[in-house]
């Protein structure tokens, strides 16, 4: 069986990072979406509001090959003690590459075995961050297509408390 980590924040889920998971569960047995507990940011939501996140939208999706867990620590370490033998990396952009390849080649040291597979977004998706959407939401601005309908109720109903 072929596991695959698809790493992040997820603060929120967006719409490009649920297309990142529809392509990764077409090509592995399993996905399991890793919400990252980062001690330097300070998200919007918790770590356990975030999990919750990632599975109403993977449900919406109806994707039935995913699973969402929250790590901390070395993530070639987390994917190691799952027997993954991928790390699913999104690339928006030109900009993002030379970060995600300076990562790629330093996980590949500290974890021979593991492979980083890029993926690129449909190009709709490739403006799209959870940064942007938390800043137009906290703005009032219209962020509904944005992110799945889950996350979109659940942003305005935190934001108007």
């Amino acid at each position: 069986m072929k596991i695959a980590i698809y790493p992040g924040t997820f603060d929120p889920i967006t719409n490009g990072h649920l297309d990142i998971i529809e392509r990764a569960a077409q090509l592995f047995d399993k996905v399991i979406v890793t919400v990252a507990v980062n001690s330097s940011k300070t998200p919007m939501f918790t770590t356990e509001e975030r999990l919750q996140l990632v599975r109403a939208a993977v449900k919406e999706k109806k994707i039935g090959n995913v699973s969402a867990e929250a790590f901390s620590g070395l993530l070639v370490e987390f994917a190691q003690k799952k027997k993954a033998a991928v790390l699913i990396r999104g690339l928006r952009a030109v900009s993002d590459f030379e970060y995600e390849f300076q990562m790629a080649l330093m996980n590949r040291k500290l974890a021979p075995k593991i492979t980083t597979v890029f993926l690129m977004p449909h190009e709709k998706y490739t403006y799209l961050n959870s940064s942007i959407v938390r800043e137009i939401a906290r703005l009032n601005g219209n962020f509904r297509d944005f992110v799945p309908p889950s996350v979109y109720k659940t942003m305005k109903k935190k934001l108007t408390t």
